[in-house]
């Protein structure tokens, strides 16, 4: 059994999202996102806060702004401040990745 690996176990249907708050501090959120296949996570901006994914498996289609991107696992994406962003699942498979929101608004 591993102590620190904060991994969760997440198992979504087609279609679906699930998320698990990792992380939380004072200045730091870490937030996972299994999306099943055809889900999405609506594209949406964080005025204050960088926003990092990070593709831990499978791929997704990143929207930044008016572009979208597949990227594969393992993957890392850089959101500055205000930047409108989201993620969809195009494939037959689970993905999951996480997303570094630093500073907390």
């Amino acid at each position: 059994m591993n102590v620190l690996d904060r991994t969760p176990d997440l198992d979504p249907d087609d279609g679906e999202v699930l998320t698990d708050e990792l992380v939380v501090t004072d200045d730091v959120l870490v937030k996972a996102f299994a999306l099943g296949p055809g889900a999405e996570l609506s594209p949406h901006e964080h005025g204050d806060s960088t926003n990092v994914f990070h593709v831990i498996s499978g791929e997704v289609t990143v929207i930044q702004d008016d572009e979208e991107e597949t990227v594969s696992a393992p993957g890392v994406v850089l959101h500055e401040r205000g930047v409108v962003h989201g993620a969809r699942n195009d494939s037959d498979d689970v993905a999951m990745l996480t997303a570094s929101l630093c500073p907390l608004p």
